[in-house]
């Protein structure tokens, strides 16, 4: 039996990070979307339709990079909940990517007030058959482009950690 690039895309993928930094800091960070650019290895450009400040409903249009390779998104914010939650919609793929926000106590081994970020990306029906053929044929395939989406994820927690308790 083989396994179809379709049965190979996560419905989830997560990652974590503790910061020394109020969550209101962090809400103010990780809901300026045109932002992102500054921590994700993947979005070059966040260009926010309509003017800030980022609320529910904005749309934006991001401009992707992976090596040579160059592809726009369109997305819309479909959750927000200030200094909790702001996840937005790819229009291309049918993934929500979002930021949670949960208070944490003794971050770092410290008794200091911080937070908790989890990112996501969900895909409960998958993606679209286009950004499977699209992934599979340029990407490496859905097994490896996940890794690097994860990968990624990292490294973008980790600058927001950096700028967010920088302040």
């Amino acid at each position: 039996m083989t396994t179809s690039s379709a049965d190979q895309v996560e419905p989830l993928l997560e990652q974590t990070i503790d910061v020394r930094a109020t969550p209101d800091r962090v809400w103010a960070l990780v809901s300026d979307l045109p932002r992102m650019s500054r921590w994700s290895p993947q979005v070059v450009r966040s260009i926010l339709r309509g003017g800030r400040p980022v609320r529910l409903g904005s749309r934006m249009v991001n401009v992707n990079r992976r090596g040579l390779l160059v592809w726009p998104t369109q997305a819309k914010v479909v959750r927000f909940e200030p200094t909790r939650e702001i996840a937005f919609k790819i229009k291309e793929n049918g993934t929500t990517w979002s930021f949670t926000l949960e208070p944490a106590a003794g971050v770092d081994g410290t008794e200091a007030e911080g937070t908790r970020i989890v990112q996501r990306r969900e895909a409960p029906q998958g993606t679209s058959d286009l950004s499977r053929k699209l992934v599979d044929r340029f990407m490496g395939g859905q097994v490896t482009f996940q890794d690097e989406l994860r990968a990624g994820m990292r490294q973008t927690l980790a600058r927001i950690k950096a700028e967010a308790e920088s302040a």
